[in-house]
């Protein structure tokens, strides 16, 4: 999600919360009730007249101090709300977590609003724990429209499989099952995303005996015994049907083309799946056209068909194992996450004003290991700036002797160094390959090799010398400071 959009969602959240809470002047009243000493209306009241003179953050810091003193969840809740309307998600979320820490066990809209900051900042797996708490509160009604509610934010996901795998988590604690069609079928393919296809397969044999005609879990069922390859005859019935029912849906003639494909009728469903791409290209269908060309000894064809696929969504889960096993040379997924580079950066941001015009150069050494970046950045003469260390969930920089910790790792490079130096992925992308979980598009030149990445707004750019190494990445995106142009030449290149 964009910084805009994420921003627009948390001020319209924002409006909700304030609308339960009621008005300032009570809120404050409500506070010095609680807290009974002079100290604490003074604190109070500074607060909010440096909130009202535009110092957020000294308001935002004062409030979560007091709410910490003073074991007073309303503190640490004004504190929250500080930080939405400030557009700054982390900040909203670490009060959202103390006002959580600090409620009575009773109070759920504490874990309502914790459980919504976290999925609207794509951390999906940290929600899992308190919506599992907040379900186990609540009427089955209750849990039925949060579970709703979270099913509406899936689509805003950037990794929709780690956001289905914790969708899956929290509905399988749900007493008794949801019942809402739709959510059942969202369920469904939750299930299958983690490997529970006989927990799919049921769910959607449960919606299909109340609404045999339900198009979409005909096809998801008929889908999954053809992509298993059993039960095909079963699997064209309910596909063909989910045709019949819906003959306009691309994806069901993707289906319908692939359980062709897997009966033997190779040129029936070449003919289907080109049909399907054409009517709305997607990297599922690619990778299915591509396959059923390679079966058929077209491989210069399936190729051109992959590559359209890697443009369309180069971390495709359907493509990328299709590659990984018709197209190796392809896929870097069984190689070893370690290696080094060591090279010289220099950045240049075009503002859109001149006096917004800034520019650096320097040296940068990044070593990988596993799940592991440490990226050390120097000066043009050699000496040291900072060093970044990346690993899931956590970025931490080090710098004059000071640490610093956030969750994403561009952003704190960005706000400690003031230079907009992509670190999150940067190990993924000097290997040509793009960073998993994110929205991405590959280019490739006519030896195969990777000649372009566009990914979380970079467009990068790859030369790469005969023997086969990384020479030069071109990195380029547009921001709301101006262009910002980064290139990195290389002294040793992955050694």
């Amino acid at each position: 999600m964009s910084q805009y959009l994420l921003k627009s969602y948390l001020n319209g959240f924002l409006l909700l919360v304030i609308a339960c809470t009621g008005s300032l002047s009570g809120y404050v009243a409500a506070q010095t009730d609680e807290a009974q000493t002079g100290q604490a209306v003074f604190e109070v009241l500074a607060s909010e007249i440096a909130l009202q003179r535009g110092e957020a953050g000294l308001a935002y810091g004062t409030y979560l101090e007091m709410a910490r003193q003073y074991k007073d969840p309303r503190l640490a809740q004004r504190a929250m709300e500080i930080g939405i309307a400030g557009g700054s998600p982390e900040l909203a979320l670490n009060a959202a977590k103390l006002w959580d820490s600090l409620s009575p066990a009773s109070q759920t809209k504490p874990k309502e609003v914790l459980i919504t900051l976290l999925v609207l900042s794509n951390r999906w797996s940290d929600a899992v724990k308190p919506a599992i708490a907040l379900l186990r509160q609540q009427s089955p009604a209750e849990q039925e429209n949060t579970l709703l509610q979270l099913q509406a934010l899936l689509a805003k996901a950037k990794d929709e499989s780690e956001a289905l795998r914790a969708f899956y988590e929290i509905t399988s604690t749900a007493k008794p099952a949801p019942k809402d069609p739709a959510l059942l079928y969202t369920y469904a393919m939750s299930a299958e995303k983690i490997g529970r296809l006989d927990v799919m397969e049921k769910t959607l044999r449960e919606i299909l005996r109340k609404n045999p005609n339900d198009a979409n879990s005909l096809n998801a069922l008929g889908y999954s015994l053809a992509d298993r390859n059993i039960k095909l005859p079963e699997a064209f019935a309910l596909i063909n049907k989910a045709h019949q029912l819906s003959p306009k849906d691309n994806f069901i003639l993707d289906s319908l083309g692939w359980v062709n494909f897997r009966l033997g009728k190779n040129e029936l469903a070449l003919e289907q799946l080109q049909q399907a791409f054409r009517m709305k290209p997607e990297a599922d269908i690619a990778a299915h056209t591509g396959e059923v060309l390679w079966v058929m000894g077209r491989r210069t064809e399936a190729e051109e068909m992959w590559q359209q696929g890697q443009k369309l969504d180069a971390n495709n889960p359907t493509l990328k194992e299709t590659l990984k096993r018709l197209k190796p040379d392809w896929s870097n997924t069984d190689q070893v996450a370690q290696g080094s580079w060591d090279g010289r950066f220099a950045v240049k941001v075009t503002g859109l004003t001149d006096a917004q015009n800034q520019g650096g150069s320097g040296g940068f050494t990044l070593t990988q290991e596993q799940l592991k970046d440490v990226l050390e950045i120097r000066n043009p003469v050699g000496g040291s700036i900072a060093k970044i260390t990346i690993e899931p969930g956590e970025a931490t920089l080090e710098r004059d002797g000071q640490v610093i910790t956030a969750i994403d790792a561009d952003t704190l490079v960005q706000n400690a160094l003031g230079l907009p130096l992509p670190a999150r992925g940067l190990s993924n992308w000097l290997r040509g390959e793009v960073r998993p979980g994110g929205e991405a598009s590959v280019e490739r030149n006519v030896k195969g090799q990777v000649s372009k990445i566009i990914q979380d707004g970079w467009n990068l750019v790859y030369t790469w010398n005969d023997k086969n190494r990384l020479e030069k990445l071109t990195m380029t995106r547009s921001s709301n400071i101006g262009s910002i142009d980064i290139r990195l030449v290389f002294d040793q290149a992955n050694e």
